[in-house]
């Protein structure tokens, strides 16, 4: 069965999903998408009785779906169950070993069967009108790099960077106010903006993001975190809240005794929540913590970040608990 995707719950809400893949034949289509919950505990204290979170939309036999899901059921009645109409008690899932680390997924399996689409209203679904996928971003990629109607230019380091203004600010509140907040009449549309601070593959890489709404592909090698540290950075100064996240999620991946401490700077300078809770779980264990005190991490982030060190040791004080 194709796999159609991934929606990720948060205490924040759902992130983007991860991937998207449906296929469809003539007869038959297929799918499944997976919702997982992180943080389940708060997820259910702060949903009340009749709401729910909502995985992101996915194809499956030419319809969009989405996973409906109410932690405290979706009414008073069903205050006791968690509501997917396919029913489930709630102490049940919390005893079983499918909640682990506060987390739970759920994958949704569709089938749509072509009978049952052929006998719906041709009127409205004609099977000779095919409508292909939206490929908007792809021309605003293109537009990017054939630098076709550029109207501003950025100096990074030392290369000369073409975009478009309206792009730009469309995409970004503080680009918006540079580019045009303080503009007066006359201004030249050439002049050149110097970007300091940043590399220009980072800077790249960040307006790749803003024409097309994807993060860039950074290869899985030796320095790869250090690139998506940079990228969080970017995202964070010119408040692509998007790509910020994103980086977050990436970010989380590479948590380890040799990152901990440095990641988790870096989430509490540019206040990341999610990425820091992930580094203070990492360091919730005693063999982690002990390994990252040998290499002289705590050091560095009493240096950096005295107060992250006081939400280390509350932590600690609980599992002790």
């Amino acid at each position: 069965m194709p796999f159609t995707g991934v929606s990720v719950i948060t205490d924040e809400g759902a992130r983007a999903p991860r991937s998207s893949s449906p296929t469809t034949s003539s007869n038959t289509s297929s799918g499944y998408h997976l919702l997982i919950v992180e943080g389940y505990s708060r997820t259910k204290i702060s949903t009340p009785t009749g709401e729910c979170i909502r995985s992101r939309p996915f194809m499956v036999g030419g319809y969009l779906w989405c996973i409906q899901c109410y932690p405290n059921g979706d009414s008073s009645e069903n205050a006791d169950f968690i509501s997917l109409y396919l029913v489930i008690r709630r102490d049940t899932l919390e005893r079983s070993k499918y909640l682990k680390d506060d987390t739970f997924a759920l994958r949704c399996d569709i089938v749509v069967v072509g009978d049952a689409i052929n006998s719906m209203d041709t009127a409205t679904a004609s099977p000779s009108i095919k409508v292909p996928p939206s490929d908007m971003q792809q021309h605003f990629s293109d537009l990017l790099l054939a630098e076709e109607g550029t109207d501003v230019t950025f100096k990074v380091g030392s290369e000369t960077i073409a975009a478009h203004r309206c792009v730009l600010a469309a995409r970004s509140a503080v680009f918006k106010a540079e580019l045009f907040g303080t503009m007066k009449e006359g201004t030249a549309t050439t002049s050149v903006i110097q970007v300091d601070d940043m590399d220009a593959q980072i800077f790249r890489a960040m307006l790749g993001f803003i024409y097309s709404d994807w993060p860039p592909e950074i290869e899985e090698e030796e320095g790869a975190d250090v690139m998506w540290q940079h990228l969080l950075i970017a995202a964070d100064r010119y408040d692509l809240r998007r790509l910020r996240l994103m980086c977050e999620e990436k970010l989380s991946e590479y948590v380890d005794v040799s990152t901990a401490t440095t990641i988790l700077t870096l989430a509490e300078q540019h206040n990341c929540r999610g990425l820091k809770e992930t580094c203070l779980e990492f360091l919730n264990s005693p063999a982690n913590l002990q390994k990252v005190m040998a290499t002289g991490g705590l050091d560095s982030l009493a240096a950096c970040c005295p107060s992250v060190l006081k939400d280390l040791i509350a932590k600690l004080a609980k599992l002790k608990q």
